[in-house]
Order: C-alpha cells, then sequence, then structure tokens
C-alpha cells in the first residue's frame, strides 16, 4: 500500500508518499519540484511510481502555489519568478535535512527532479549541492542570467511596469550568477543527469537545454551513460507519460541499491 502523507516543514506544505511497509526505513529519497502556477498535488502520478519502486518521495509547494497561494494575478506572479526559484532552491536543503535528521532517507541516495520551473531549479540546486547524487530535468534548463534578462525584456516589452528599479535587476542578475549551472559546468562531477524537453516547447526554449547538454557532453566521455537527453517531437510544455516511466526508469538504475 502506498501512503500519502502531508506534512509541515518550516511552514512548507508537503506531500510525503513512501510505501506503507517501508514508512520507518531509511530510504533512497526523491524531492519533485513543481512548475510555475502548479502545485504539489499535480504530480502525484510520478510520487506513486517513484514510490512503488521503492523509494521515499516528497512533492513541496513551492513559493505563492498551491497552499502557500497569495492570490498574485499571473503577471504578478511571473514578476516573482526568480524570487520563487531563488527560494525553492534553499528550501530543498531544508525539506531534505527534516527527513535526513529523522534517519528517514539515505545521504548517499538524493535525488532530485522538476518540471518548467522545477526543471530549471533543479539545475540551480545542482550547481550549489553536491550531495544531490541525481536528478532529471524535464523541460527545465540552467541559463539563469540570460533567461532572466530574457523574461525582464519581454515584461517591459508588455507595458507592464516593472516593480523593480535597475539596481535591483542588476543585483538578482548577480544572485542568478551565482547558480547559474552553464557558468560551472563542472560542478556536475559527473552526477547522473536526465533531459526530457519537447523541440514543440514554446515557454521554456528547447534550444537552451539542448545546448547546454550538447556542451557538457565531453565532460562525460568516461560516463557517457550517466548522461541523457530526449527529444520529444510534439508534447510541446507539456511532461508525457513516455518522459515520466523514463524518469522512473533513471532513478531505479541509479539511485536504487544494487
Amino acid at each position: 500500500m502506498i501512503i500519502i502523507e502531508k506534512v509541515y516543514v518550516n511552514e512548507i506544505p508537503i506531500l510525503h508518499i513512501v510505501k506503507k511497509e517501508y514508512y520507518d526505513q531509511t530510504l533512497p529519497y526523491i524531492q519533485f519540484i513543481h512548475g510555475f502556477t502548479s502545485a504539489k498535488e499535480h504530480n502525484l502520478h510520478f510520487a506513486y511510481n517513484l514510490a512503488e519502486k521503492g523509494f521515499r518521495v516528497v512533492l513541496p509547494d513551492c513559493l505563492y502555489h498551491g497552499e502557500r497561494d497569495e492570490g498574485y494575478r499571473k503577471m504578478e506572479l511571473n514578476i516573482r519568478f526568480w524570487e520563487i526559484v531563488l527560494r525553492t532552491i534553499e528550501e530543498i536543503k531544508i525539506i531534505k535535512d527534516y527527513f535526513e535528521n529523522r534517519q528517514m532517507i539515505d545521504p548517499e541516495k538524493i535525488g532530485l527532479v522538476g518540471t518548467s520551473m522545477g526543471g530549471i531549479t533543479t539545475l540551480g540546486a545542482l550547481r550549489k549541492y553536491p550531495w544531490i547524487h541525481t536528478a532529471v530535468s524535464l523541460m527545465g534548463m540552467p541559463y539563469y542570467e540570460k533567461f532572466a534578462q530574457y523574461t525582464i525584456d519581454e515584461v517591459k516589452k508588455s507595458g507592464y511596469n516593472l516593480p523593480l528599479t535597475e539596481e535591483e535587476i542588476a543585483n538578482l542578475l548577480y544572485e542568478l550568477e551565482q547558480l547559474d549551472l552553464s557558468k560551472e559546468p563542472e560542478k556536475l562531477n559527473n552526477r547522473p543527469l536526465m533531459f526530457w524537453h519537447s523541440k514543440q516547447d514554446k515557454v521554456v526554449p528547447y534550444e537552451y537545454s539542448h545546448q547546454f547538454y550538447e556542451k557538457i557532453k565531453e565532460m562525460y566521455e568516461q560516463d557517457s551513460e550517466k548522461l541523457a537527453y530526449i527529444s520529444d517531437e510534439k508534447s510541446g510544455h507539456k511532461v508525457s507519460r513516455q518522459a515520466m516511466l523514463k524518469t522512473v526508469d533513471w532513478f531505479e538504475k541509479y539511485l536504487l541499491p544494487k
């Protein structure tokens, strides 16, 4: 039996999914980060399939999402996109520590996965946290500084009054540069990493993730099986069932005890 438990870690709402018979055991651990305007419950199909394999899975609500919704309109939320990403990266560790301190997770078997905004967050977290052992980016990309400048320019073009001074924008871009994996790809340190992205994605450009994949391929020459890129021909900005199954297979290969 798979159980779904709601817990709060430092007031962060979380769904904790695990097989009932494994509840008190130390298990391989996966944290799943949802996408922009989504919520933790929307990825229960991922969590169920991962828990079936023997993982302990947690689904948090990101800042201003799900139970943490503060009623912002989409454009207002767009302005806060990078604030959400930066906060989520900090909260990934807070949540991991909560379960690790209770001896519920194996600190040598930690995985991270996310969709869209969650995939973007995953790639920044890989630069910051060497204790993430395996990761999957679904429709994410690592070019924080470049993508932030693009989104800022798009907001300005729309005529929306950006509630940031030029100094605040410069400070934000500097902070994002420190988590931009494209600036320091050697931080991957040959950790298993899978990308999934649709060529028809109109929200997060396919070219961004694929360009990065091509850039880092030579770094994985000795362990080429640890790096994978799956291109989808038709899904657009939506994760397919195939992507979900490939994600489960990836974590089963690299995080479950042999």
